[in-house]
């Protein structure tokens, strides 16, 4: 049995944990078991505690991963409160790869594909909000600001907003489809991408309340006092990535004084470990050839003492 997703930076994972011999291990975006399969290969005595907000996902990893039944937790839960609902005294790893899979956005029925004849996008299918309300529903203003916020689309937010607005005002939006019509096929100025994949990228975002809950894992992440356990986490766009990494940094400083003190009242002793990844460790130049949809993952580890 072969998993339809092609796990992004799968070496790279590997090396991270390469020092793994026991304990408990937790993937936080099961999908559809690349990671975890190859992280069962590899370590005999790993015990994985896995979930996902994906029914559809779930199911078929329960299947792919049977080999492996008598060492593995699946969850149907997402992963902001994963951590609520296991004990983490034993917990040695944690990957959280934070991006859409590819047969989610490849089947036409969830609504992510710029070609989709549906307008959905959720990852968790009992989510009451999906893309075609956003776009349907959502105030100009509230448009144009998911898609400055989200899309990085400053210049053009208001234009397209507005394009959506006519377009829906003579009839409801219902295909990914309809709305790439809409938008048309410009591209950003000054940059290789079309505006479409940006307005995509940012529903997708508003949808799945993406940047909350990358924040609440990290949140989750803190509040646990994790000792002797590393951190693996994979973004997909520079607003995940800088959040990744503005909180390793703040994990990592021992003084926690306000930047104006004059000198340090706070004891020089708060780092809750050491940042492992001077920089995003990105995609090869080889993985990007047969998985072009790795060339945005960049992946980022701490270490908690």
């Amino acid at each position: 049995m072969q998993s339809p997703h092609i796990p992004v930076l799968l070496q790279e994972v590997l090396d991270t944990f390469s020092d793994f011999n026991d304990g408990d291990f937790l993937d936080c975006t099961l999908g559809y078991g690349g990671h975890s399969k190859a992280l069962l290969q590899a370590h005999e005595k790993l015990n994985l505690i896995a979930c996902d907000k994906d029914l559809e996902a779930l199911k078929f990893s329960k299947e792919f991963l049977k080999n492996y039944q008598n060492r593995i937790k699946l969850k149907h839960t997402g992963f902001k409160e994963i951590l609520h609902q296991i004990p983490t005294q034993n917990l040695r790893g944690i990957l959280a790869d934070i991006g859409v899979s590819s047969l989610q956005l490849d089947k036409n029925d969830r609504g992510f594909s710029i070609n989709s004849d549906f307008l959905d996008m959720r990852m968790d299918q009992n989510n009451p909000l999906s893309a075609k309300e956003v776009i349907n529903s959502y105030s100009k203003e509230a448009l144009e600001q998911i898609f400055k916020d989200y899309g990085d689309l400053t210049p053009v937010a208001a234009m397209l907003a507005q394009k959506i607005i006519k377009a829906r005002s003579q009839k409801e939006i219902t295909s990914a489809k309809e709305l790439s019509q809409i938008i048309g096929n410009a591209k950003l100025k000054g940059r290789n991408i079309s505006l479409v994949l940006l307005v995509f990228q940012a529903l997708r975002i508003e949808v799945n309340n993406e940047l909350g809950e990358l924040r609440q894992l990290l949140e989750n992440i803190e509040k646990a006092k994790l000792k002797n356990c590393k951190l693996a986490i994979i973004s997909f766009h520079s607003l995940e990535d800088r959040m990744v990494k503005n909180t390793f940094k703040k994990w990592e400083k021992d003084c926690i004084c306000d930047a104006r003190a004059m000198k340090c009242e706070c004891g020089n002793n708060h780092s809750l470990g050491k940042i492992l990844s001077k920089k995003a460790i990105s995609a090869s130049k080889d993985e990007i050839s047969y998985n072009n949809r790795s060339s945005c993952a960049r992946m980022r580890i701490f270490y908690f003492r």
